[in-house]
């Protein structure tokens, strides 16, 4: 923002979103302020935001990708769910895919099941050390309602961290939870 004005313009007027999206533009700005402008720019509905929020998605701090998330769910952009697939299933960022996988829950969009179903399936490794990565797509599996999600999560009640959770979204599919 532009310190020597004195003052921010208000909030959604086309001065206010010209500001942030300078801020996004301007070499040398901290992370922080592209942080704020990213969300700033989401929450008016202004799709420059998009790629600094995605790239702020899969980042190591998880109050970034949060954050990150938040704002991809209110741009509504429709390029969201895809890159959140992209990031959830990428083998090599698995640590940082909490917020992909709640963010394509959330999303409910066509490549949310898919990409929690493959994510899912690959964590289901003998001592894969991401089971809050797992739990997290058991969780979302059974709040999509998706039934082609009734096999991954059946071979996920065999793990003592997802068992519940993977039961309660087998019966949230109408699957009984021995079957």
């Amino acid at each position: 923002m532009d310190a020597s004005a004195g003052a921010v313009p208000p909030a959604g007027t086309g001065r206010a979103v010209a500001e942030l999206a300078g801020v996004l533009a301007e070499p040398g700005r901290p992370l922080w302020a592209r942080e704020i402008a990213a969300f700033g720019l989401a929450c008016a509905g202004d799709r420059r935001a998009f790629e600094p929020l995605v790239l702020l998605l899969n980042h190591r701090d998880p109050e970034r990708c949060s954050t990150a998330a938040v704002a991809l769910a209110r741009l509504g952009d429709p390029r969201t769910a895809r890159a959140a697939a992209a990031l959830a299933t990428n083998p090599l960022r698995t640590a940082y895919a909490l917020h992909p996988v709640r963010l394509l829950t959330a999303l409910r969009a066509p490549e949310s099941a898919p990409a929690l179903t493959a994510t899912l399936r690959r964590l289901l490794a003998p001592h894969d050390p991401f089971w809050r990565i797992a739990l997290a797509c058991v969780e979302g599996l059974g709040a999509l309602g998706d039934d082609r999600a009734v096999p991954v999560l059946r071979a996920a009640r065999d793990h003592p961290r997802l068992a519940a959770a993977a039961a309660a979204s087998l019966a949230r599919l109408g699957e009984e939870a021995t079957g």
